[in-house]
Formats: C-alpha cells, structure tokens, sequence
C-alpha cells in the first residue's frame, strides 16, 4: 500500500508530543507538509527540531497558539490558513472521582476535548469543500463508548466527539471530503505513564505497572498492553490518504479489540 501525500497541507493540534507528535512525523513521513500546534512557540520550536531530525524533512509549519482561547485560535488559523488535511488530536485527561469532578472542569473538558475541535472545522471545512478534497480526522478514545469511571467528564467529551464527527460528515456529503474519529485505546505516552502511576503507584518497574494497570483498570483490552503512538498514526495516516475516500462519518477503532464496545 502506497500512501503518497506529496503537495498536500495538514495541521495537526497537539502535536508536540505523544499521538499527536508520531502523526506529524507520519503524515511528513508521506509527503506532506505538516503544521505543528502547541500552546507556546518554546514548545512547538522543541518538537519541530525533533520532527525534522526523526523524519529527515524540512516541510513543516509552526503553529503556535492556545486552541482554546479565541486569540490562540485565530493564530493557530493564520499560522496554517489552508489545510487539505485537519486532525484534530489536541485533548486533556485526568482520574477524578465521579462527585469531585466541579462544574469548571467538566466546562474545562468540553471546551479543550470537543469545542476546538468545532472551532478547527468551522474554519477549514468550506474551503475543503470548495476544492472538493479533504480530510479531517477527530482523535476520540476507547473512553467514549467504554466510560472510565474514574474519567467520566473525559469519557463525556469523546463521546460528544463522535457525534460532532457523524454531523460534519454529514455537512460534507458529497462533497469529496471525509470526517472522521478515531478510537484509540490507551496509549503509551509521557501523560500516560504519569496516569498509570497514579493509579498503580510509583514503586513497580514500569512492565509490571504496565501489566497492573491494563489489568485492574482496561481488562476489556484483547491487546493487553498500552498501544504505541505509532501504531495509531499509521491509521490517521491511512484516513488522511486519497485511499481512505469511502471511509466517511466512522468510529475508526485502534483501541485494543475492547470486548464490550458497543462498536462493531
């Protein structure tokens, strides 16, 4: 399978690190050129040097601002003002329990995990249309469909994700251009190991907290294992390609094989 996205733009939120970080390196990787999104110029300066050593390519945009206040938006915008591809990785998460989680912050997770999102297409999607090509992908989590009691507001904004991914899809039929999610299971990153040792403790070696942790807190998973960053890029990747053109409107699952999704 070639995936060739020579002469095509993407922008890629949160993408200085983790998930967001390994589908830069692989949209690049491809042939495109890549827009790096983080809050601070420091931070999206670090992780395009890091990019460019890994991939071996040049061809990416700095993309500074905070997507969830309405001055970073409109930088982030102006930073990569026309995109044939949109992923929408950016997201927060936390362990809280069900009656401590306050009112600020199940706003915090709606605003961060959904609303940039809504904010993202609005801006990209009549233009996608207008050219009759492109591809915005929505990173959504196992934690919509599986709700982690210890993360209900966060299980809440990947949930609203899914829909907004249906109802945009279905603003774009016909149109040439595909939206979809992508359902990643836990994943091996910075923020998920500090989680898995918030919650397994700090003393085991980290395959044994590893281990504990799918087992006591993700025993749904058939991967039995945290899944890597990569393996999820190569799926944003495949859906950012010209042979992803009838995939539209999906719940796209690289989640582990959970046994009990409501998914297919």
């Amino acid at each position: 399978m070639q995936i060739d996205l020579s002469g095509r733009t993407a922008l890629v939120t949160g993408s200085t690190q983790g998930i967001g970080f390994a589908i830069a390196a692989g949209l690049a990787r491809a042939g495109a050129r890549v827009a790096v999104n983080g809050r601070g110029r420091e931070s999206v300066d670090a992780g395009l040097a890091e990019l460019r050593q890994q991939t071996g390519r040049d061809a990416f945009l700095a993309a500074a601002g905070d997507l969830s206040t309405d001055d970073g938006t409109r930088r982030v915008i102006a930073a990569a003002p026309d995109l044939d591809i949109l992923i929408n990785n950016l997201g927060i998460f936390g362990a809280t329990p069900p009656l401590d989680i306050t009112d600020e912050e199940w706003r915090r997770y709606f605003e961060v995990n959904v609303l940039t999102a809504v904010k993202m297409i609005r801006a990209h999607l009549p233009r996608m249309k207008d050219r009759s090509w492109g591809r915005i992908v929505n990173l959504a989590s196992d934690s919509a469909v599986v709700i982690p009691v210890e993360m209900i507001h966060y299980g809440m904004s990947k949930t609203a994700l899914l829909s907004v991914t249906r109802g945009f899809a279905k603003e774009a039929a016909g149109s040439g251009v595909t939206v979809n999610s992508l359902i990643a299971g836990p994943t091996h990153t910075g923020g998920v190991e500090d989680f898995v040792r918030e919650l397994v403790g700090p003393d085991l070696p980290w395959e044994e907290a590893q281990r504990q942790f799918m087992l006591r807190h993700r025993p749904q998973s058939l991967l039995q294992r945290l899944i890597e960053p990569e393996e999820i890029a190569n799926m944003a990747v495949y859906l950012s390609s010209p042979l992803a053109s009838a995939t539209t409107g999906g719940a796209v699952r690289v989640d582990g094989g959970y046994v009990d999704s409501i998914l297919p």
